[in-house]
């Protein structure tokens, strides 16, 4: 058994649910301590409700702590709910191999992940004891859940420390069918709101004595639907508007509904501003003279890594083992990046397939597994190559 599943199996095998990281964190820290890195366990959240998150650093030779780039590794041990066990072929928490595959909760998204930076770093240290720059990971419990006192709470503690944040590698299941073949340098902003649009309920057989809510936001919808937001630009498609739900009504079918409530998201490129989609809806209503409240809930901000240094060297890294360039992407949902490239500029996203992620019978192929070890470790010599070439060169 390689050192990469091995290691993943153990993970699997605790029982993270969020907020949940059981001893996963642990796992690691006897892992990365043994490397040189100091470990620094950070609990948030209410007592019902408790986050674990772990900060490791391990700083470049003492003359170059304070000027020595960082790189992150960043990931999450926590899991989603497994849904119905006997719906499962083998029990979601217990490693098992079938047809070259490896299953449980987490083998995906994003345990396998975190085994892979391990075992790298193991290995890039046994050949490059001092290399040119520090290495830390930023490790939450609470990636898959509200996401509150996670990795956004450590960013800020970081930020007030003054920490310097150079580049960062989500583990995020990012990849289509072969492990780095997609990578996302960047992830759209979210931006959710509730509307609450009033009417005055009553018979229905009298509408004249109710205002039915409903009938009143239509246009309005229909209006929001139609909106060119944004036009996007070359890293992002266009800003979009969905509604998620609509709902009023009391249950009789002869009652006019007093509220009519709407539930809706952008998700937006750095074409748009939350204060501009803010008031460019809002002006909508206005129009439509609607009485109304609204509710604003900003999930994150859109973020961008431009191809450049970082991202080139991932690039070249990911070719040198599977003998083709990495896809460039921004789309699907959020991840934690959004939280940490408000401290760090250059962010970049790489794992695993994501077929199985979430699914029943989650799962990773043993020689992804392999090759995402690889990976990581052909990106730590390059940046150690390129440090070392700028070095020379000035």
């Amino acid at each position: 058994m390689s050192k990469t599943l091995e290691l993943t199996e153990q993970l699997i095998s605790q029982v993270s649910v969020t907020p949940a990281d059981a001893d996963c964190q642990n796992i690691l820290i006897q892992h990365l301590k043994p490397m040189g890195f100091e470990c620094e366990t950070i609990v948030r959240g209410p007592q019902d409700f408790q986050v674990t998150n772990l900060w490791a650093l391990r700083t470049a030779k003492p003359e170059r702590k304070h000027s020595a780039p960082v790189l992150v590794f960043a990931g999450h041990t926590d899991v989603v709910p497994t849904g119905p066990l006997k719906a499962w072929s083998s029990d979601p928490f217990t490693p098992s191999h079938r047809e070259g595959k490896l299953f449980g909760r987490g083998s995906s998204d994003m345990k396998s992940s975190l085994a892979a930076m391990v075992v790298a770093l193991q290995e890039f240290f046994e050949h490059q004891p001092e290399p040119a720059f520090s290495v830390a990971f930023l490790i939450t419990s609470d990636e898959e859940g509200p996401a509150k006192d996670g990795t956004v709470a450590v960013c800020e503690l970081l930020q007030e420390r003054g920490q310097r944040l150079d580049w960062c590698i989500v583990g995020e299941p990012t990849s289509i069918k072969v492990t780095g073949d997609m990578i996302k340098n960047g992830r759209r902003g979210t931006l959710s709101g509730k509307l609450v649009v009033k009417g005055v309920q009553g018979h229905i057989a009298y509408p004249q004595l109710a205002k039915n809510p409903i009938h009143l936001i239509s246009p309005a919808l229909a209006e929001l639907v139609s909106i060119e937001w944004d036009q996007g630009n070359e890293f992002f498609p266009p800003t979009t508007w969905q509604i998620s739900n609509i709902h009023a009504g009391t249950g009789a079918s002869n009652v006019i509904p007093g509220e009519c409530i709407v539930d809706f998201n952008f998700r937006f490129c750095t074409e748009s501003s939350v204060e501009s989609l803010q008031q460019r809806l809002k002006s909508v209503l206005d129009h439509h003279a609607l009485e109304y409240s609204l509710q604003w809930t900003l999930g994150g901000l859109p973020f961008i890594t431009p191809p450049g240094e970082f991202v080139g060297v991932v690039q070249h890294a990911i070719e040198k083992i599977n003998g083709q360039k990495a896809e460039l992407s921004t789309t699907g949902g959020t991840s934690d990046g959004r939280f940490i490239a408000q401290v760090c500029k250059q962010v970049i996203e790489l794992g695993p397939p994501n077929a199985s992620i979430h699914k029943v019978d989650e799962h990773i192929e043993l020689s992804e597994l392999e090759r995402l070890q690889r990976i990581y470790l052909e990106i730590l010599r390059q940046l150690q190559e390129h440090l070392t070439t700028v070095v020379r060169s000035s």
